[in-house]
């Protein structure tokens, strides 16, 4: 088919429509399809292959990058946005929906997160899953979960992104609870999967409404009469789309899913929490960006949000002792950050981030469940400590990922994290550039926390803990991760002028005529040193309460006292709160409603029968078949006439 060249130009948004068959592009519809047979082949031949499975599960996702990289290398090539035909799915009077895949800059970039970092972790699974009694069904539901991604991340309409949507919200939901027979890892598994189900209603309503003033749902459609829309439809779609974004993403006030995941196996909690779901709703909005920018209040909104989520997660990180928790924490904190990047209309800032987030904190993850494999599944950081001898490889690549994510320059997550703090002041928020910037600091000291007290100072455990290096099916990703941690904010995009950022522009809306103005004097050339100096702060705070001891503010001296650091350690109560207003509030008038189901409604209407069921038998007596006794009832009768008739003749 040869290539057909549309132009489409709308909401700022300008690029070339290339409608083709051939070539990579042609061949993209493989990328989802390949990990898709992976499952279904692993799970249904898992007993058969053992072992083998994993071999299955790597190719299908080694498969998937492969063809991504060549994706990526025809858009390189011939900068446009491809759609590849592919069979109508829906069609029903005016909504039609196909299976098109819509290929962009933007596109590319989640393609190669995904599989790349998806093929990596498929790798480490290897050594972290080994000898699990359900081994094979492991790297099914990987493969599913890749899968299911992908068509999210290359569908052309809205509705082919929620189909890919709900199957991650199912492979999450069979990941957290793999090892269901805890009962916390499966209720875990069903708190993930009801708290998203709230954003999806949120999410369709959306669509419908997106239906109703655009008439479809396909994303050119859409983007070239973005601007055409009124002002508050713009506002109550934004708002609506950032229902679902935020139950995926974890942002307040649906992110209490995210901590609790931690329940699944590590290598499940790097796919979620790094490169995969949680990145869902940030693609989304970005995806939507020439929506988005037609109503500033809801991205306001959306940079308000972000900002209260990354400071509320960074305090409750502060106070935890699960090595694996600190990091969900950690995770909630850096969406947020994304989603102020979207707010303030940093759209390729926040996919950059999204990017450097996907290398270091894979890269973290994966680094916690080598320390857990060296100690026996423990957790808690305050049984660990001087690791660094016993696991070199994984305590030098966890340094990476530390300085990555705490923002110190030249690492992967300073460039990232400084620019979006940046366009927030130069944009004129000023309060959300505080906000982020006091979430900085706490996030450098919360994990310069957890990397001292995991690998510095004197072991803590005990002798029947050996800890030793991971197995290299396990150190590989962590190196390959480090390497990306370690350059790859400086070679993506040094400070708004690299290869990344100028990728991104022509598929994400332009804010220049939105008229943004800085929020106070400073420049650039302060803001930077700025953002340096708050990661040191954080740094060095740490430093002196965990290895100097200096500060008391841990539990090797004295905890931290007062009001705020309780209500940290206790989550701020949040997950209690939920637990009053939703399960026992609304369990308590779900039986309010039963009773007056069952007694008031039901009692009307099984009264009204038992009523006619005794009028009933009254009446099978008088129906008897008796002539004498119709003659006797009908000489009552006729008396009863008689008698009526004398009384009114008397009166």
């Amino acid at each position: 088919m040869a290539p057909i060249v549309l132009a489409v130009e709308g909401a700022n948004v300008v690029n070339d429509v290339v409608e083709t068959s051939t070539g990579a592009v042609g061949a993209a519809w493989l990328i989802p399809v390949i990990p898709l047979l992976g499952f279904v082949l692993v799970l249904s031949l898992n007993r058969r292959l053992g072992h083998q499975a994993s071999l299955v599960a790597i190719a299908a996702s080694g498969i998937s990058f492969l063809l991504s990289l060549a994706v990526a290398a025809q858009v390189l090539a011939d900068p446009a946005t491809y759609l590849r035909p592919l069979p109508t799915w829906i069609a029903v009077g005016g909504l039609e929906v196909g299976f098109d895949l819509f290929i962009d800059q933007l596109t590319v970039v989640m393609l190669l997160v995904v599989t790349g970092v998806g093929f990596l972790i498929h790798l480490y699974s290897v050594g972290y899953m080994h000898g699990d009694e359900r081994y094979a069904r492991f790297f099914a539901y990987l493969n599913l979960f890749l899968a299911s991604m992908l068509i999210l991340v290359l569908g052309s309409n809205l509705l082919t992104l929620f189909l890919g949507w709900e199957l991650v919200g199912l492979s999450s939901y069979l990941l957290i609870g793999f090892w269901f027979e805890k009962m916390e890892n499966a209720v875990a598994a069903k708190k993930a999967f009801i708290t998203n189900r709230v954003g999806d209603v949120s999410f369709m309503i959306a669509m419908f409404l997106a239906f109703a003033t655009f008439e479809s749902l396909d994303f050119l459609v859409l983007i070239e009469a973005a601007p055409d829309l009124g002002a508050t439809t713009a506002f109550v779609l934004v708002l609506l789309l950032l229902g679902g974004a935020a139950a995926k993403s974890a942002q307040i006030p649906l992110y209490v899913w995210l901590p609790d995941a931690m329940a699944g196996p590590t290598p499940v909690s790097a796919l979620i929490h790094a490169a995969t779901m949680v990145t869902a709703g940030v693609y989304l909005t970005v995806r939507l960006s020439p929506i988005l920018v037609q109503s500033v209040g809801a991205m306001t909104i959306i940079a308000w949000i972000g900002a209260f989520t990354a400071l509320l997660a960074a305090l409750i990180a502060v106070r935890q002792d699960d090595i694996k928790k600190i990091l969900a924490y950690s995770t909630v904190s850096q969406l947020g950050f994304m989603f102020i990047a979207v707010g303030t209309g940093a759209f390729r800032e926040g996919i950059f981030h999204l990017v450097t987030h996907a290398f270091f904190k894979g890269l973290l993850f994966l680094a916690a469940g080598s320390v857990m494999h060296a100690m026996n599944n423990q957790t808690d950081a305050w049984k660990m400590g001087g690791l660094r001898k016993a696991m070199p490889i994984t305590f030098w690549t966890s340094g990476i990922g530390w300085l990555a994510i705490s923002g110190i320059p030249p690492f992967a997550g300073f460039f990232s994290k400084d620019q979006i703090l940046t366009e927030a002041y130069l944009h004129g928020y000023g309060g959300v550039y505080v906000v982020g910037l006091i979430a900085a600091i706490l996030t450098a000291f919360y994990m310069s926390r957890w990397f001292f007290l995991i690998f510095l100072g004197e072991p803590r455990f005990g002798d029947e803990v050996h800890p030793h290096e991971s197995p290299r099916s396990m150190t590989t990703p962590l190196i390959v991760l480090g390497v990306l941690s370690a350059i790859g904010g400086l070679a993506l995009n040094p400070v708004h002028r690299g290869p990344l950022f100028n990728f991104l522009e022509p598929s994400v809306a332009s804010v220049a005529e939105l008229g943004y103005e800085p929020a106070g004097p400073l420049t650039e050339a302060v803001l930077i040193p700025i953002a340096i100096v708050a990661a040191l702060l954080g740094i060095g705070l740490a430093y002196l309460a965990y290895v100097r001891r200096d500060l008391s503010l841990g539990r090797m001296s004295e905890p931290i006292k007062g009001p705020v650091a309780e209500l940290a350690e206790r989550k701020f109560f949040v997950d209690e709160l939920y637990e009053a207003i939703f399960v026992r509030a609304g369990g308590g008038l779900a039986t309010a409603v039963t009773w007056f189901d069952s007694r008031v409604i039901d009692g009307v209407v099984n009264g009204s029968g038992a009523g006619s069921m005794a009028t009933a038998r009254v009446a099978r007596r008088l129906q008897n078949g008796l002539v004498r006794g119709y003659v006797a009832w009908l000489l009552v009768g006729a008396l009863a006439i008689v008698g009526v008739l004398l009384v009114q003749v008397v009166r």
